[in-house]
């Protein structure tokens, strides 16, 4: 006999615990099943983000910047230290305990919310007069029904061909995140935003970190001034990157990795490194979902083919997240899992992909929303743009971190908010201003109008709008 419910969530990731609590609260039936396993055989709900995504890359990222500060800045604020080391062991449970707490909040929100959770793959049997049935391969097998089964499984690393991740030599973000000592050279095969956190990582350890990047442009996703800020900064601090290069064959053994390329120059060339993480890419995983049993449509990639709503091609069939089209964001995942939940309510749920924030979590920080320059100037659009550094900044300077800029760009006519770019301290804590003011149509002459604390880093944020119209006041 199967258990009857009326929102069937398959996957605990960010959008899929946040739509089956969303669901829970507007007052429906609500199951989730997640197979993530922590190292007892225990449920780890969070899917990637949590478990070797987001959370513990943060963790690491914290700990090596306290570390490097120690090292390379106490002294500059009088902070005299001897015989500093770094126990990797203790750093790596550290990061564990808090992925821990994570996974746990998560179960205690699903109970707090009546949310009946299932330990397991789930998978389409076949559709029913009731719904859809879901099979949950667990310790113990089941059988659900659900009125309305919401698909958020999220994604895999992207392998290089010929080069399958062993999460010992050649790593994806899962090796990269539990490495157990400091490598004494990194390989960085793309310069993605899990590469170079990573690679960040293991540079402030000790690590001596190579990037190589197909692309001839880095960071081409990014807005051209504020990536070049950031490649500067990136070298400065020791990481050699290598734009436009091919590279050919991987090879793996006791002696590290070997990695034969081509330069932007035509140069034959290889590097041999302790460790390897390629970072190019992740794909869609529908593996093991049965998608092919009820006639779940998947486009060429393998994502699940859904319309502006997140309904795919069956009726009470929805998807979420990054195993559908749009920016692979867990922040982006929950808002779509939250508006599904209202959609099945007979609310109207809303996403704006036009300011969802894209942030990299290096040091320094890069955030943005909105529209590039680049974007700009290709779609034929008059616009105005101005900068304003954080050398000029009052707070940057007694923090000590007087590294890069924000930029801000509107339109040339309304004076309408077009994209924030930003390079420097806290940039993902900035960013979230210029989300609120592009999420209700402000001009830059409202955020350059709007009173901000002092000293405080957003007033950077106050300058550039000002910048837009050549008056800034400190700089």
């Amino acid at each position: 006999m199967s258990k009857q419910f009326d929102v069937i969530v398959i996957g605990g990731g960010p959008g899929g615990y946040i739509a089956a609590i969303r669901a829970a609260q507007l007052g429906f039936n609500t199951a989730c099943i997640d197979e993530w396993k922590n190292g007892k055989g225990g449920p780890a709900l969070g899917g990637t983000c949590t478990n070797i995504g987001c959370i513990p890359s943060k963790a690491l990222l914290q700990s090596s910047e306290h570390y490097e500060h120690a090292g390379h800045h106490f002294a500059d604020h009088g902070i005299q230290l001897s015989n500093l080391g770094i126990d990797v062991a203790k750093m790596l449970g550290r990061k564990d305990t808090v992925v821990k707490q994570n996974n746990d909040g998560i179960l205690y929100l699903f109970k707090k919310n009546k949310v009946t959770f299932f330990h397991g793959r789930g998978s389409f049997v076949k559709a029913t007069d009731e719904g859809y049935e879901i099979k949950v391969a667990g310790a113990s097998d089941e059988t659900l029904t659900g009125r309305h089964v919401v698909v958020a499984t999220g994604s895999n690393p992207r392998a290089l061909p010929g080069a399958a991740f062993d999460e010992e030599n050649i790593l994806s973000n899962d090796g990269a995140l539990r490495t157990p000592a400091v490598p004494k050279t990194l390989g960085l095969i793309g310069s993605g935003v899990i590469g170079l956190e990573m690679g960040s990582v293991w540079r402030r350890l000790g690590a001596e970190v190579t990037v190589l990047e197909a692309l001839p442009t880095f960071l081409g996703a990014v807005d051209e001034q504020i990536a070049k800020e950031a490649h500067k900064a990136f070298t400065k601090q020791g990481l050699k990157i290598e734009l436009g290069v091919k590279v050919g064959d991987v090879k793996s053994g006791n002696g590290g990795v070997s990695v034969a390329y081509t330069s932007a120059k035509g140069e034959a060339k290889t590097l041999q490194v302790d460790k390897l993480i390629v970072s190019i890419g992740r794909v869609p995983n529908t593996i093991g979902l049965d998608a092919e049993a009820v006639g779940l449509k998947l486009d060429e990639r393998g994502a699940i083919v859904v319309d502006d709503d997140c309904k795919t091609n069956l009726p009470n069939v929805w998807a979420v997240g990054d195993v559908v089209r749009g920016p692979m964001l867990a922040h982006k995942a929950e808002e779509e899992g939250v508006a599904v939940a209202e959609r099945i309510a007979g609310q109207h749920g809303h996403v704006d992909f036009n300011t969802v924030p894209w942030v990299i979590y290096t040091s320094p920080e890069i955030a943005w929303v909105g529209q590039t320059e680049q974007q700009l100037k290709a779609a034929g659009r008059a616009y105005k743009a101005g900068t304003f550094p954080f050398m000029a900044n009052g707070r940057a300077r007694a923090l000590g971190d007087t590294t890069g800029m924000v930029k801000c760009i509107a339109d040339a006519k309304t004076d309408e908010i077009l994209g924030v770019h930003i390079v420097g301290p806290f940039a993902s804590e900035l960013i979230s201003e210029a989300v609120v003011a592009m999420s209700f149509k402000a001009s830059a002459e409202d955020i350059a109008r709007i009173c901000h604390a002092h000293p405080s880093l957003s007033e950077a944020t106050k300058e550039a709008a000002l910048a837009v119209d050549k008056r800034t006041l400190n700089f």
